[in-house]
């Protein structure tokens, strides 16, 4: 695998698709991230509130939004969400030192769309997967919690790509978790990315 592959995972809460790419962080033997791109965001910005209303503030988008962001060019994103943009230079500059990632969420994959050697996966799984996770990883939480979560996910999405979220066509490949084990479907990221870099 080259140097300088990326991967980034779309996931649909309580697929397991924060698991999954630590996994493959391991084994291909770099960094991941994710909540820590918000972080290093908010630092860069001056937001000097606690990480996890900074995160669920963000999800504050409109209803009945248009996409901002298009075609990659997170610039255009308006100026009042200064985090957002931050976090697009976060993780154009990651990409751009050439050593390969693991990117989770925070619409990497449009952020870094058109580089080489990046590589865009969905991870998906069916509601009885994701309740009985929501057990054991998500504190108890129902189906209808993890629903609404979700929920302002897609629209943050949609808000900041203009793209539907979890629409087939604009990821490498879709992987539903409920048929193929994490370490599987880890293993199956790596074969496709090996497979389009001819190796």
């Amino acid at each position: 695998m080259k140097k300088n592959t990326i991967i980034t995972i779309s996931r649909q809460y309580g697929s397991g698709g924060r698991e999954l790419s630590r996994i493959l962080a391991d084994k291909m033997g770099v960094k991941r991230y994710d909540r820590k791109v918000v972080a290093m965001a908010a630092e860069q910005v001056g937001a000097g509130d606690p990480l996890e209303e900074i995160i669920s503030r963000s999800y504050n988008v409109s209803e009945n939004c248009l996409g901002n962001l298009g075609d990659a060019a997170f610039d255009r994103v308006p100026a009042y969400n200064q985090l957002y943009i931050e976090q697009g230079r976060i993780i154009r500059a990651i990409a751009d030192e050439g050593n390969g990632a693991v990117f989770l969420g925070r619409c990497a994959d449009v952020i870094l769309d058109g580089m080489p050697e990046v590589y865009s996966f969905f991870i998906c799984a069916d509601d009885a997967f994701r309740t009985k996770r929501a057990q054991t990883h998500y504190g108890g939480m129902s189906l209808k919690q993890l629903n609404e979560i979700e929920k302002a996910r897609k629209r943050y999405y949609s808000f900041y790509t203009g793209r539907t979220w979890g629409d087939p066509q604009n990821y490498h490949l879709t992987i539903n978790t409920s048929r193929v084990p994490l370490e599987k479907a880890a293993d199956l990221i790596l074969s496709y990315v090996e497979f389009c870099q001819g190796e």
